[in-house]
């Protein structure tokens, strides 16, 4: 089988083996086989070809789905890609039916689809990973819902939390990454199969009797556009690298709380590696892979990014390129959530280091300036007496708890005996309003979370 009966002379050898793509779009078989077993399903009804022909066109298909899975199709590279595999197989199987298959379509239309198709299970699997991800994190924070923790800002201790709190930042995070995906599904829920090579077919074909046989909500508008479209692909692509940012964030703050320095989980011995020569070192070596396989996904993006950028329409070669970043990236986004859910729920939290590092450092500093403003005094004034206190408190190697009300009153007389009432406990309670960190605020996300995670 060839289509180079235009040329004078055979391809290059160089040119063959640059210009090939079933070493990674094979990866496709079974969304180019669906696509053209409702595509010659279509042409059957429709009287473009006839149902015998449809009839062993669909069993050959079948087939040829069999032997790959089982792995003894033969992929040709002199064959080019996918497509031309599997025409050229099923024309072996079954002769000069198989021919009639590609009536009414192009390779252009034809990995459209494969890619949406692929695109969609893509997001459907990516979403249910970060789902099962939001639920180890929601179990985590439920079973530790009374730690307290230091909250930072600048990586400098600021405030007391709730590390419940904490954990539903990520839940929240995690909740946008999978509205994007379900956003970009639905722009990926388009049938292109039907536009041809680019000006749409002529042919009385049903469009959406092929949508729907393959579950597409709709088919495209404009044959141009729809051979030439990768938006879907860099949706993705997008939407994988919000989530891996977010991964990220995570897998940098359980590296640092694992360490000595910090102390305040322990990951357990089945997500962490050792050293060659350092016979007492555990490593988070998976948060710090999840952290550096974030680049990959960016870089996945900014390829297509720079691959569509410059393409005047509408199907140019280039578009093979949009085919192993895709593939990569599907691949990384999925295993470093099935992996970072797996290690999330095996971290041992230590509460009482949490509480320790809460309680130092002067977290208290800012409460201790809101009682003074609820004494009258201005904000602005009450942060400056405030900040004197703590450098007297850091020179004199005391904490905030070691003053006694002399001390205080050192600074501003307005200091009366309930300043010492300040704790991490009231700290936590005054922060009520909607989002804060109070014991009832959190438990009231909690449920929150639970509701969106289950539908409910």
């Amino acid at each position: 089988m060839t289509l180079r009966s235009r040329f004078g002379k055979e391809m290059d050898d160089l040119a063959k083996g640059y210009t090939v793509s079933v070493p990674f779009d094979q990866r496709l078989y079974k969304q180019d086989i669906a696509g053209s077993i409702a595509h010659v399903r279509m042409l059957a009804k429709q009287g473009i070809i006839s149902d015998k022909d449809a009839e062993l066109i669909v069993m050959g298909l079948i087939s040829i789905g069999e032997e790959i899975e089982q792995g003894r199709f033969e992929f040709k590279e002199e064959l080019e890609d996918i497509h031309m595999n599997i025409e050229a197989r099923l024309i072996e199987k079954i002769g000069d039916a198989g021919a009639k298959l590609h009536t009414a379509r192009s390779r252009n239309d034809q990995v459209a689809t494969d890619t949406r198709l692929f695109t969609k299970e893509a997001i459907a699997e990516t979403v249910t990973r970060i789902k099962a991800l939001q639920q180890v994190v929601l179990n985590q924070a439920e079973g530790n819902k009374s730690v307290v923790i230091p909250g930072y800002t600048h990586l400098q201790r600021a405030q007391p939390v709730l590390f419940a709190h904490h954990l539903l930042a990520y839940f929240e995070m995690f909740q946008r990454d999978v509205e994007r995906f379900q956003q970009c599904f639905e722009r990926a829920d388009v049938l292109p199969l039907g536009s041809g090579a680019l000006a749409g077919v002529p042919y009385p074909i049903d469009r959406d009797f092929v949508a729907k046989e393959l579950g597409f909500s709709r088919v495209s508008a404009n044959s141009l556009d729809a051979v030439s479209d990768r938006d879907f692909v860099i949706e993705y692509q997008a939407a994988a690298s919000l989530t891996m940012m977010h991964l990220s964030r995570l897998a940098e703050e359980i590296v640092l709380w694992s360490t000595a320095e910090f102390g305040f989980i322990e990951i357990d011995d089945a997500f962490a590696t050792g050293s060659s020569i350092m016979p007492q070192k555990k490593n988070a070596d998976v948060a710090e892979l999840a952290r550096a396989k974030t680049g990959r996904v960016y870089g996945h993006l900014m390829a297509i990014l720079t691959t569509m950028k410059a393409l005047p329409l509408s199907y140019n070669r280039d578009l093979q390129e949009d085919k192993e970043g895709l593939f990569d990236s599907v691949d990384t986004i999925l295993s470093t959530l099935e992996v970072f859910a797996a290690m999330m729920a095996s971290v041992r939290v230590k509460a009482a280091r949490f509480r320790q590092a809460a309680e130092e450092s002067y977290t208290l500093a800012t409460d201790i300036a809101d009682y003074l403003v609820r004494k009258g005094i201005p904000l602005r004034e009450a942060h400056a007496i405030v900040g004197r206190l703590v450098r007297y408190a850091t020179e004199t190697a005391k904490t905030l708890y070691d003053l006694d009300l002399g001390e205080y009153k050192r600074f501003c007389p307005g200091f009366e005996n309930d300043v010492k009432s300040i704790t991490v406990e009231s700290s936590l309670a005054a922060r009520s309003a909607l989002g804060g960190t109070a014991p009832e605020q959190v438990e009231k996300a909690l449920a929150a979370a639970r509701r969106t995670l289950h539908g409910t």
